[in-house]
């Protein structure tokens, strides 16, 4: 039901270029699916979906790591990237006139049988999603929430009040058993991670 390909590259932001790992999403079944944040190599992404049929290709963000492959890989699939329109200046830093399938609050993505709904959850940046997978006990959270934390809040068009407010009211409140599936790094449940909210607000970040 869920696949992970691991795809290195650089994210880059206000001036800054950094070296990153991220995680790209493979849900659905044995003959179609959805990709979570096409990032770095759409080939390596193209070669693990294999025979399937993509669906969608879903962005969790528009942050350049996470979107950077998105037209390749749309080009050689044949699907529609799909994004939440509040992060439009962010898109068009990397695709100034490439269009996208607007993402909604509550929508539900399918594939294989697997509904994915999407939860508006800005801070990170401003149309920043998660997707819930409930009847797989999973959360894609993209930037938004991570193994320890909060996503970064440092950059322009973040906000670590907005992340936290998201934090709370959307994620903290799916059942504890829910696994968290990360944009980087290890998964985590939201059981796990609830009992912190406090600790970050006090540390601010």
């Amino acid at each position: 039901m869920i696949d992970r390909v691991v795809t290195s590259g650089t994210f880059s932001l206000d001036g800054g270029t950094w070296e990153v790992d991220n995680n790209v999403w493979l849900v659905g079944s044995g003959r179609e699916v959805v990709v979570v944040d096409a990032a770095h190599d759409a080939a390596a992404i193209a070669e693990r979906v294999g025979d399937r049929e993509v669906r969608a290709i879903v962005c969790t963000h528009a942050h350049n790591d996470h979107i950077d492959a998105a037209a390749d890989l749309a080009a050689r699939v044949g699907a529609p990237i799909m994004l939440h329109p509040a992060d439009q200046v962010l898109w068009e830093m990397v695709y100034p006139d490439l269009p996208y399938t607007p993402l909604g609050d509550g929508q539900v993505v399918t594939a294989g049988g697997v509904e994915l709904t999407v939860l508006h959850t800005p801070g990170h940046t401003p149309g920043a999603v998660c997707l819930h997978a409930p009847e797989l006990d999973v959360v894609f959270t993209g930037d938004t929430l991570f193994n320890g934390g909060p996503g970064a809040t440092g950059r322009s068009f973040s906000s670590f009040e907005t992340i936290i407010g998201s934090i709370g009211e959307r994620l903290l409140t799916l059942p504890g058993e829910t696994v968290v599936r990360t944009g980087h790094g290890d998964s985590t449940t939201i059981g796990a991670e609830a009992p912190h909210l406090q600790e970050w607000i006090a540390r601010g970040h």
